[in-house]
C-alpha cells in the first residue's frame, strides 16, 4: 500500500530537482580566452605594443604574483591563469603610476580605475570585451618565430561602469594645483570632462602614453556579439575593504552633503521704503523745525505783550530788566571763583607782556637758543617710507602676522608684473584638424604677437644693472622653486607653454594640405591642464613650465569670459623676485634690478603692444616722486598765505606812511616763529628716534599756521584798535593788551595741544605720529608767540613810534607823526556796524538756526554711507605709469593675490589625531583645516577664497605610498632615489603590506617628510614637493620635527578697498573657525589668514572705530580744557564742544558728497580740522563769556564784532589763499584730501564760528557772569577804557 503511494511522489521531486538544475545551469560553458599575451615591438621610445594571442589563459608565473595582488587583487585566485606575463603587468604598473599619484587619495576611484585597466590587461576573459581591429606582422628574434602585434582594439565598457567610475572620481582634488584631478588627467578642462571623453583621452593614442589605440565602445547591453566589461563598482562613499575608509568630503560631494550656502545679505534697514536713517533724521529734522519756530513765535507773542519796542532781543533774560539782573544778583561761589580764575590769567600774562617788551633782547636770544636747541636733533632726523610701517601699527595683529610668516617662511616675493595688449591685431578663429568646433582666440594671442612677447620677456630676463660695482640680473634675484637643480627663474607667462621658446611656438604637425596640430591646439590643452608634462595632441609638447611648476591660466591671461581662456584681450607676465627678510645688500641688489626693470619698459616702444607694468619698488618711488613733484604746489600757497599775512597785519594810515606802517618784517618774523615750533617738534622727537612721516610734512605747517597766524592776528589787530591810557607806557600797554586776548590763545593752543597729546592714544601709526609732532608744535607755537614775538612786537611798534621804514629800519621817513595811532580796520568796522547787527536780527536768527541744523541732519543721515579705504591709483600722480597698471588690474585681472593659511608651531603632525586635523584626503576630519578652506571655496563669491587650498600633507601621503613609485631610497645607503632614477638598488620606502599602505606616523613620519620637500616633479612622479611645498614647512629641532606649516589659496578677484576689506574679514572668520574646531585655542598656537595686503587694510576693520575714539577723545579733552580756561563756565565749553561736533558731522557730510573715503589721511585731516574748529570757536565763545553787556544778543554782538574780524583774517582768507594753489596740485592726493578736505574745514569752521555759534550764544549762552561784571566796572570806572572795550 505503501510503495505504490509512495513511488509517485518520489518521482515528482526528482523531475523538480531536474528542472532546477537545469535552470541553475548555463545553456552553454563558453571557454576562457585572450586576445593578447606578452609584448612584442616597440611602438615609440620606450612603449611596446602587445602581442597578438587567441588561445586560454596562460598561469602566471610566481614572481608576478606580488605585483598581481598588488594591482589586480580581483584576478588572484585559483593557478592564476592570465592573459599577461609578468612584463605587462610591470608595464601597468608604471603606466598607472601618474593616476595613482592622483586618485589614490579617494581609493574607490582608484579601485574603479585600476578595475578597468586590471581587466584591459590580464582578464582570462578577455575575449568577451575585447576585439582586435589592426596588427602588423612582428618577427620575435629570441623565439625565432613570427608573431603580430596588435596596433588597434575596440574595448566595451559598460555605461554603468564607465559613470559609475566616473562619479567616484570626479570630485578628487590635486592638492599641489588647487583643481580638480580629472583636470590633469582627462585632457579637458573639469567642467568638460565626462565618463565617455575621460576614458576616450586615457585610451587614445595622442595622449602620449598610450601605444596604441584602444577604441572604447559604451554600452550595458551585448553588442557585435560581445559582453560590455561592467565589473562592479564602489561609490566614493564606499570602502574598497575594511583597512580603508570611504573618500573625504574634499574628495567626494556625497559625503559632504549639500553644499554650502553663503549666508543671506542682512536686509537693508527701511522705513516706509527709504534708508531708515533718511527717514528719522527728516522727522527729526521736521520736529525739531517745528518745535524751535514754535518757542520763537510763542516768545514773539510774549514780547509784543509786554514790551514796547519790537526790536528787544528775543533771550532768557526778556523778562527781567537787564541791569537790575546784572547788578542786583547776589554772585555765587563759582562765578566768584571763575572770576579769580580770569584774573589770575590776565595779571600773568599783563606782567609777562611787559617783561617781554622791556627785555626784548634776552627773550629774543633766549628763543633762538631754545630752537636752535630743539633744531639740534635734526641730525638724528628719519624719515618713513616705507608703507608697511606708515599703516600698520608694529603691535597690529596684521604686523605680528607678517613678522611670524616672514620668520618662518621667508617673506614674501617681490612681484614685477607687466599686462599686455595687442591693440593692433584681431580676434582670429582657429579650426581644427580633422574634427572639432571652431574656436576663437583674442588678439594677444596670435602667433605673431606672441613672438613679439617673448621677445620682450627675453629682453627683460637679460636686463642688467648695477649694485656695488656687481652685475645684478634677474637669475641673480629671482625665485627659482627648484635649485639647485633647476635655476631657472619662475616666470608666470603664456609663454612658459611653450618653455619660452620660440622653436616651441613655432612646433606644428602638418602635411601639404591641413596642419594638425600647432600652438593653438598646445595652448588649449595647457590650460585645462598646466601641470600636464605633454599634451594630447600629435605635438607631444610639454605644458610644464620651466621653472618646473604650472602655469594657471587664471594668472597668465586676462579679460576673457568664464573660463573660456581662448578669449584673452590681454597677457599678463609675472617676474615673482626673491624678497629678503634682514639682508639689506640682496635687498638693494633687487632694487637696483628693480630701477633698471622700470627704465627699460619707460623706454619700451612697440606700436603692437601696449604695455602697463608695475614693480614692487613703484608705488614707493611714485610717492617720493610726488612728494618731490608738489614741493613746489606746496612752496607757492604758503608763499601765498606768507605774502597775505605780511600786508594784513599791517594797517595803512596813508600811502606816505606805506614803509612805516606796513608790517612785513613782523608778519616774516611771525610766520618763521610758526615754522621754527614745527620744526623744533620734529627735533624734540628726532632726539627720541620717532621717525617723520610724509604727513607730518605735508600737514602740520599748515595747521601750526592756521593756529599760529590766528594768534597773531588777534595780539596785532587788538593792539591797533587799543588806544594807550593817559601815562601808560607801551610795556604796559601791550602788557594789558596780552592780558586781554592771551587767555583766549591759551585756551585754543592749550585745548588743541591736548586733543593731539590724547590722540597719540590711536592705534594707526599716521594718527599717532600726526598726533604726537603737532601737539608739541601747537604747545611750542603759543610759547614762543607770547614771549618771541611779544618782545618783536614791542620793537615793531618802537619802530613804527620813530618813524622808522619797515624792514629797512635804519631808513627813517620825512613824515611826521605823533606817534602811533590806534585805528579801527575796514574789516572789524564791518563786522561792528553791518554784520553782526544783520546777523543777530531777530528774522534772521531762526533761519540760521534752521538752515545749520537742517545741514547737520543731512550729514548725520548720509555719514554712514561713507566708504571706508583708499584707492591705491590716488596715492599716484596723474601722470603716473601705475595709474594705468591699477586701472589694468581692475579690468583684466581674474585671479586675487594668494592667501596663506598658517598654522603656528606646536601641532602635532606625526599622530594620526593630528594628521585628521590638518588634512584633506580619506580618513581625515570632516572639519579639517584643509577641508574647512575647501568648504569656504566652495562658496568664493561670499568668503572671498578662490580656489581649494593646496595641501603639503596630502601630497605627502599619496607621494609616500608604497604603491607609488616616488618614495624610493637606495637599499645601500638609505638615501632618496628620484623616480626618473633606474637603478636595481632603488627600493620603496615603505613595504607593501597592510601597515605600508598606512599613512606614515611617529618616526616614519618624519623620516621622508624632507625627502619629499627636496623631489623634483617628473613624468613618473608628478607629486614631487620641491617646487610647490619647499618653503611651506618649517623644521625645527634640527629637522626632528614640523613647526609651523601653511596650506596656500588664492582670493578671488578684488578691486576695491572694499573687496580688500572683505576679504580679509572673511578669511580671518574662516581661520578663527578652524582654530576652534581644532580644539586648540588652549594649546597656545593657532591658525591664522596671511596675504601681503592685510598690513595695508587691516587699520579699516577698526578704521571706525578708531575715528570714533579719536574724534571723543579729542572733543573731550576741548571740553575740559575749555571748562577750565573759560573761567569754569561748563555751558560755555558745552556751546564750543557742540559747534565742534557739529562741524566734525558735517565734515563726514562733506566726505559723502564728494566721494572722499574715511582712511588714515582723511582721519588725521578730521583730528585736525578739531584743532582748526577750536580756533573758529574759543576766541568768540570767550569774548562771549568775558562780555559785560547786559543781554545775550549784545555779548554775541561784541563777541563777534570783536573777535570775528580777527578770526575771519587770521585764519579763513589766510587758508582760502593757500588751499587754492593745492588745487593745481597733480597729485590726486593733494586735490582730494588736502584741497578738498582743507577748503571744507575752513568753510564749515568759518561758517560754524562766524555764523552759527554767535547766534547759538545769543539764545542759550551761558549768563553773565556778575563778579567779573563787577570786576571790570572797577577797572575801567572813571576812564576811557570803557567805551573803547564796549562800545
Amino acid at each position: 500500500m505503501g510503495s505504490p503511494q509512495g513511488s509517485p511522489g518520489r518521482g515528482g521531486l526528482g523531475l523538480l530537482v531536474l528542472f532546477l538544475l537545469l535552470l541553475l545551469s548555463p545553456v552553454r560553458v563558453l571557454p576562457q580566452s585572450c586576445v593578447w599575451y606578452g609584448e612584442c615591438g616597440v611602438a615609440s621610445g620606450d612603449k611596446r605594443y602587445n602581442c597578438a594571442y587567441d588561445g586560454p589563459p596562460i598561469a602566471l608565473p610566481e614572481d608576478g604574483y606580488d605585483v598581481m595582488q598588488e594591482l589586480c587583487p580581483g584576478l588572484f585566485f585559483g593557478n592564476v591563469s592570465t592573459c599577461c606575463d609578468v612584463r605587462q603587468l610591470q608595464t601597468l604598473k608604471n603606466n598607472l603610476q601618474l593616476p595613482l599619484q592622483f586618485l589614490s587619495r579617494c581609493p574607490s576611484c582608484f579601485y574603479n580605475l585600476i578595475n578597468l585597466f586590471c581587466e584591459l590587461t590580464c582578464s582570462p576573459n578577455q575575449s568577451d570585451f575585447l576585439n582586435v581591429t589592426s596588427t602588423i606582422p612582428y618577427y620575435d628574434p629570441i623565439l625565432k618565430e613570427n608573431k603580430s602585434s596588435i596596433t588597434e582594439l575596440q574595448y566595451f565598457i559598460g555605461d554603468s561602469f564607465a559613470n559609475a567610475m566616473y562619479n567616484a572620481c570626479k570630485d578628487v582634488e590635486a592638492p599641489s594645483s588647487n583643481v580638480k584631478a580629472l583636470g590633469l588627467l582627462c585632457g579637458k578642462d573639469v567642467k568638460d570632462c565626462n565618463a565617455t571623453n575621460w576614458i576616450e583621452y586615457m585610451f587614445s593614442k595622442d595622449n602620449g602614453q598610450t601605444p596604441f589605440s584602444i577604441i572604447p565602445i559604451f554600452s550595458d547591453v551585448p553588442v557585435h556579439g560581445m559582453n560590455p566589461m561592467n565589473n562592479a563598482t564602489k561609490g566614493c562613499n564606499e570602502s574598497v575593504d575594511d583597512s580603508t575608509a570611504p573618500c573625504s568630503c574634499q574628495d567626494c560631494s556625497i559625503v559632504c552633503g549639500p553644499k554650502p550656502q553663503p549666508p543671506p545679505l542682512p536686509a537693508p534697514w527701511l522705513l516706509f521704503g527709504l534708508d531708515a536713517v533718511y527717514v528719522i533724521m527728516w522727522i527729526s529734522y521736521m520736529g525739531f523745525l517745528l518745535i524751535f519756530f514754535a518757542l520763537v513765535f510763542g516768545v514773539w507773542c510774549y514780547r509784543r505783550q509786554h514790551f514796547v519796542s519790537e526790536y528787544t532781543p528775543i533771550d532768557s533774560n526778556i523778562m527781567f530788566p537787564v541791569n537790575s539782573h546784572r547788578d542786583n544778583g547776589k554772585i555765587t561761589c563759582g562765578e566768584r571763583l571763575g572770576e579769580r580764575f580770569e584774573n589770575g590769567l590776565r595779571m600773568t600774562f599783563t606782567s609777562w607782556g611787559a617783561f617781554c617788551v622791556r627785555n626784548p633782547r634776552p627773550v629774543i636770544l633766549f628763543s633762538v637758543v631754545f630752537i636752535a636747541m630743539c633744531c639740534s636733533g635734526f641730525v638724528y632726523i628719519k624719515a618713513t617710507t616705507n608703507p608697511v610701517d606708515l599703516w600698520s601699527a608694529p603691535s597690529s595683529q596684521a604686523r605680528k602676522e607678517k613678522e611670524y610668516f616672514d620668520t618662518h617662511f621667508g617673506p614674501f616675493f617681490r612681484t614685477e608684473q607687466i599686462i599686455i595688449q595687442a591693440p593692433n591685431s584681431h580676434p582670429h578663429t582657429y579650426s581644427p584638424v580633422p574634427s572639432g568646433a571652431d574656436v576663437s582666440f583674442g588678439p594677444p594671442l596670435a602667433k605673431e604677437i606672441l613672438h613679439q612677447v617673448l621677445d620682450l620677456q627675453d629682453a627683460i630676463v637679460n636686463i642688467t644693472a648695477s649694485f656695488d660695482n656687481e652685475t645684478v640680473m634677474l637669475k641673480d634675484i629671482c625665485l627659482a622653486p627648484l635649485a639647485p637643480y633647476n635655476n631657472n627663474c619662475t616666470i608666470l607667462s603664456v609663454l612658459n607653454y611653450f618653455q619660452n621658446s620660440h622653436s616651441v611656438l613655432d612646433h606644428t604637425i602638418r602635411d601639404e594640405f591641413f596642419v594638425y596640430a600647432d600652438y593653438h591646439s598646445h595652448f588649449l590643452y595647457c590650460v585645462r591642464a598646466p601641470a600636464s608634462l605633454n599634451d594630447t595632441s600629435l605635438l607631444h609638447d610639454p605644458c610644464l613650465g620651466t621653472f618646473g611648476g604650472p602655469v594657471f591660466p587664471w594668472l597668465v591671461l586676462g579679460g576673457y569670459d568664464g573660463d573660456n581662456y581662448n578669449n584673452a584681450t590681454a597677457l599678463v607676465i609675472t617676474f615673482p623676485v626673491s624678497n629678503y627678510y634682514n639682508d639689506s645688500r640682496k635687498l638693494m641688489k633687487a632694487l637696483a634690478w628693480e630701477k633698471e626693470f622700470i627704465n627699460f619698459l619707460k623706454n619700451y616702444d612697440n606700436p603692437n603692444l601696449t604695455i602697463s607694468f608695475s614693480a614692487e619698488r613703484s608705488i614707493e618711488d611714485e610717492i617720493d616722486r610726488e612728494s618731490n613733484s608738489d614741493i613746489g604746489i606746496v612752496l607757492i600757497s604758503y608763499t601765498v598765505m606768507f605774502v597775505y599775512i605780511s600786508m594784513a597785519l599791517g594797517h595803512i594810515q596813508s600811502c606816505r606812511r606805506l614803509l612805516v606802517d606796513s608790517k612785513i618784517s613782523l608778519g616774516i618774523a611771525g610766520i618763521l616763529i610758526v615754522l621754527s615750533s614745527v620744526a623744533c617738534s620734529i627735533g624734540i622727537f628726532s632726539y627720541f628716534g620717532i621717525p617723520l612721516t610724509l604727513i607730518v610734512i605735508e600737514v602740520i605747517p599748515f595747521l601750526v599756521l592756521a593756529i599760529g597766524v590766528d594768534n597773531i592776528f588777534i595780539m596785532v589787530q587788538t593792539l591797533q584798535r587799543d588806544e594807550r591810557l593817559q601815562g601808560e607806557t607801551l610795556d604796559k600797554q601791550i602788557g594789558r593788551v596780552l592780558g586781554d586776548v592771551a587767555p583766549s590763545m591759551f585756551l585754543s593752543s592749550f585745548s588743541e595741544t591736548v586733543a593731539f597729546f590724547l590722540g597719540t592714544l590711536s592705534t594707526m601709526p599716521a594718527v599717532r605720529t600726526f598726533s604726537l609732532f603737532a601737539g608739541m608744535a601747537v604747545l611750542i607755537d603759543f610759547i614762543l608767540q607770547v614771549t618771541c614775538f611779544v618782545s618783536l612786537l614791542g620793537l615793531d611798534i618802537r619802530r613804527q613810534e620813530r618813524n622808522r621804514l619797515d624792514i629797512l629800519c635804519c631808513i627813517k621817513s620825512s613824515e611826521e607823526t605823533g606817534g602811533v595811532q590806534h585805528s579801527d580796520s575796514i574789516l572789524f568796522l564791518f563786522f561792528k556796524n553791518l554784520y553782526s547787527p544783520y546777523l543777530l536780527k531777530d528774522w534772521m536768527r531762526p533761519i540760521v538756526i534752521a538752515v545749520f541744523v537742517g545741514v547737520l541732519s543731512f550729514s548725520t543721515a548720509v555719514m554712514h554711507n561713507v566708504e571706508i579705504g583708499l584707492d591705491q591709483s590716488l596715492s599716484m600722480p596723474d601722470d603716473s605709469y601705475v595709474i594705468d597698471y591699477f586701472s589694468h588690474i581692475s579690468k583684466y585681472l581674474h585671479a586675487g593675490p594668494p592667501v596663506y593659511f598658517v598654522l603656528e608651531e606646536g601641532h602635532n603632525y606625526t599622530s594620526l589625531e593630528g594628521q585628521n586635523m590638518v588634512c584633506g584626503g580619506m580618513g581625515c576630519n570632516n572639519d579639517s583645516l584643509v577641508q574647512q578652506v575647501f568648504n569656504a571655496a566652495e562658496i568664493g563669491s561670499y568668503t572671498r577664497i578662490g580656489y581649494a587650498p593646496s595641501s603639503w600633507i596630502d601630497d605627502y601621503f599619496d607621494w609616500v605610498k608604497p604603491q607609488s613609485s616616488c618614495c624610493r631610497v637606495y637599499n645601500t645607503t638609505g638615501q632618496f632615489c628620484n623616480a626618473s632614477v633606474t637603478d636595481p638598488s632603488c627600493t620603496h620606502c615603505r613595504p607593501l603590506t597592510q601597515e605600508g599602505k598606512q599613512r606614515p606616523q611617529g618616526k616614519d613620519f618624519m623620516m621622508f617628510l624632507p625627502m619629499f620637500l627636496s623631489d623634483n616633479p617628473n613624468p613618473k612622479c608628478g607629486k614631487g614637493g620641491h617646487a610647490a611645498y619647499s618653503s611651506a614647512v618649517n623644521f625645527i629641532n634640527n629637522k626632528s620635527d614640523v613647526g609651523a606649516t601653511y596650506f596656500m589659496s588664492y582670493h578671488t578677484v578684488l578691486k576695491t578697498s572694499s573687496d580688500f576689506i572683505d576679504a580679509m574679514k572673511k578669511a580671518r572668520v574662516i581661520a578663527d573657525n578652524i582654530t576652534e574646531t581644532m580644539g586648540i585655542k588652549e594649546k597656545n598656537y593657532r591658525v591664522f589668514p596671511y596675504s601681503v595686503f592685510y598690513v595695508f587694510y587691516e587699520q579699516y576693520l577698526t578704521i571706525v572705530h578708531d575715528a570714533v575714539f579719536n574724534l571723543c577723545i579729542s572733543l573731550g579733552s576741548i571740553f575740559l580744557v575749555t571748562t577750565v580756561l573759560l573761567s569754569f563756565e561748563v555751558w560755555a565749553a558745552v556751546v564750543v564742544s557742540i559747534t565742534i561736533a557739529m562741524i566734525i558731522i558735517n565734515m563726514f557730510g562733506v566726505m559723502w558728497l564728494w566721494g572722499i573715503s574715511l582712511n588714515a589721511v582723511s582721519l588725521v585731516n578730521l583730528v585736525m580740522s578739531c584743532g582748526i574748529a577750536v580756533e573758529f570757536c574759543s576766541h568768540v565763545t570767550r569774548a562771549f563769556t568775558v562780555s559785560t553787556k547786559g543781554s545775550r544778543v549784545e555779548r554775541a554782538e561784541e563777541a563777534l564784532s570783536h573777535m570775528g574780524s580777527s578770526v575771519f583774517s587770521g585764519i579763513t582768507l589766510t587758508k582760502f589763499g593757500g588751499i587754492v594753489v593745492l588745487a593745481f596740485s597733480k597729485s590726486q592726493i593733494f586735490k582730494i584730501f588736502y584741497f578738498k578736505m582743507y577748503l571744507a574745514m575752513v568753510l564749515l569752521g568759518a561758517t560754524h564760528g562766524l555764523i552759527f555759534l554767535p547766534v547759538l550764544l545769543s539764545y542759550i549762552g551761558p549768563s553773565v557772569n556778575k563778579a567779573k561784571t563787577r570786576a571790570a566796572q572797577e577797572r575801567t570806572r572813571g576812564t576811557e577804557r570803557e567805551r573803547l572795550l564796549y562800545f
